[in-house]
């Protein structure tokens, strides 16, 4: 290899080498010596973007708001509390409670007394002619006057007495019971009507025989647990 390197340096090689060498040295020297001669107006200008002015909006300032004056504390108000008294428990009896209706007393019929209450002393019976005691009062009144309930109760019977004819019996509380004898045959109540103070229950008759021989009249008695008591002070309680 050395020897084809020394053949081709050697002779006409060597002049072909040389001339290849000075054309690129040529050319490359053409070559800087025009694009270095450039005028600058050829050079490419730098862009420069130029941007339009912005007007700045026009802001108004807000107004400044009154200021309220500081609030200065106030000393605290004392609160006044109410204390109740606590109550004891009350006991609350639940057993019911029945209502009474008002004690109301009349008379059964108005007239002249006859014959008294007596009790204690014996009176002159003009029709059995004799001498007995009388259980209530005899009231002088026209035959067919309406009698009354003396208070309120229960007709406890109406019957026709063989002595006192015909007869209606009322119930009170407090073991009452008022009788009504010598009425017309056809009282206006029967056993086990509820009766009021004032309320009508028959007329005067001339029903009973033990009592023939007097006026017209009604016989009127009041008892007690059984036992006779005086019509007028029934009346006046």
């Amino acid at each position: 290899m050395e020897h084809k390197l020394k053949s081709v340096l050697s002779g006409t090689g060597f002049y072909l080498l040389l001339a290849v060498c000075l054309i690129a040295a040529a050319v490359s020297g053409w070559f800087l010596l025009f694009s270095g001669d450039k005028p600058d107006e050829e050079q490419a200008a730098p862009t420069e973007t130029v941007s339009a002015p912005v007007e700045s909006a026009y802001i108004p300032e807000p107004e400044p708001e009154d200021e309220e004056p500081p609030v200065e504390a106030s000393a605290p108000v004392p609160v006044e509390v109410e204390i109740v008294p606590t109550m004891p428990e009350v006991q609350v009896d639940d057993t019911p409670v029945m209502a009474e209706p008002p004690k109301l007393i009349v008379e059964p019929l108005k007239g002249e007394v006859l014959m008294a209450f007596s009790m204690d002393q014996l009176v002159y019976s003009p029709t059995l002619a004799d001498w007995r005691t009388h259980d209530g009062v005899d009231i002088s009144a026209k035959p067919g006057t309406t009698v009354l309930a003396a208070t309120a109760g229960t007709v406890s019977s109406v019957e026709d007495d063989p002595l006192m004819g015909t007869t209606v019996v009322i119930e009170h509380q407090g073991g009452y019971a008022t009788t009504y004898s010598n009425l017309q045959a056809r009282p206006t109540v029967e056993p086990g009507d509820l009766v009021t103070a004032g309320q009508i229950i028959g007329a005067v008759g001339a029903t009973a025989s033990a009592e023939a021989a007097q006026s017209p009249h009604l016989h009127f008695s009041v008892t007690q647990d059984g036992e006779a008591v005086d019509p007028g002070e029934f009346l006046k309680s």
